[in-house]
């Protein structure tokens, strides 16, 4: 499930961040360690008025090496890449795979930062990241890290395409407690991007991401369903939860009408057939008369 988000959704869903927004996020950054690093020095100073020299200079370097080098590696290790400044103009660190960095991905992007960002007052930061295609600059390359944009323009956005109406309330009882973020990020990448991979290679990927998340709810793929359409539909299911919990009744069923701009769809659950005798029970009554018939939402399994 890893390699799938990392490769085939997050990554695709993220853009390499430019040097302006980098440099920003690391002035705010410096901004607030210095500062820090300087009311330290303070207390430092008028706690110590009674130790020796040696003493003093000893505290002076560990307050150094603690709050400009050890206080950025530890905040970018909990938070998984998001420093200050980062989380301020929208940016993340996060490795060349796209999974979160670790502690020695910090470890060697801060001890790098001394040499770029301090003692070089940022220049050899900025030419790196002009001369690389990506924008990294020497610390991320020596790490296997990248910082991209975790914030995108709301216009350049893809709507999920909506579930066929036949399945619109079918899994209105399906528990989903238990399906992380990371798969949810996964299923949405997915969805939104369909149209532009392979028939086969999104086939693959669209019975992967519905067998994990029948894992994560405890009910199989229902049978005679496409994959896309049943995470298509799982996921207008969970919209429609969320708006009932924020909203009410009427933003949920506002969030079933499909596309924004478009006239909602007639969204009734398909009626049962009547039984014939003779006819095999291996389908299920409330299944649609053609499940490989391509439905009006546009999900059909390949050919």
């Amino acid at each position: 499930m890893n390699e799938l988000v990392t490769g085939d959704a997050v990554v695709l869903g993220l853009r390499p961040a430019k040097l302006p927004s980098r440099a920003l996020a690391v002035v705010i950054d410096l901004v607030v360690v210095w500062a820090a690093y300087i009311v330290v020095s303070i207390v430092l100073t008028i706690a110590t008025d009674s130790l020796d020299t040696a003493a003093v200079a000893a505290l002076a370097v560990a307050s150094f090496l603690l709050i400009p080098v050890g206080v950025p590696i530890a905040v970018e290790t909990l938070s998984h890449g998001r420093s200050l400044g980062k989380l301020a103009c929208g940016l993340r660190v996060v490795r060349d795979d796209g999974g979160p960095i670790r502690f020695r991905h910090a470890l060697v992007r801060g001890a790098m930062g001394v040499v770029e960002l301090l003692m070089s007052f940022g220049v050899i930061a900025c030419v790196a990241s002009l001369v690389s295609a990506r924008g990294r600059r020497v610390g991320d390359l020596f790490a296997g890290t990248l910082v991209v944009r975790e914030r995108v323009p709301t216009d350049r956005g893809r709507p999920v395409p909506p579930p066929p109406p036949w399945l619109v309330g079918r899994f209105s009882e399906l528990d989903l407690s238990s399906v992380p973020d990371d798969l949810w990020l996964a299923i949405r990448q997915y969805l939104t991007r369909m149209g532009q991979l392979d028939a086969g290679v999104g086939w693959s990927m669209s019975q992967r991401l519905a067998d994990d998340l029948a894992a994560r709810t405890g009910v199989p793929l229902p049978p005679g369903v496409p994959p896309a359409a049943y995470l298509a539909a799982v996921v207008n299911e969970r919209q429609a939860r969320d708006s009932r919990r924020a909203f009410g009744s009427a933003a949920a069923a506002a969030a079933t009408v499909g596309p924004v701009g478009g006239p909602a769809p007639a969204m009734r659950p398909p009626q049962p057939r009547p039984h014939v005798v003779g006819q095999s029970d291996a389908v299920p009554r409330d299944a649609p008369q053609d499940v490989t018939a391509p439905p009006a939402s546009g999900f059909a399994p390949p050919a």
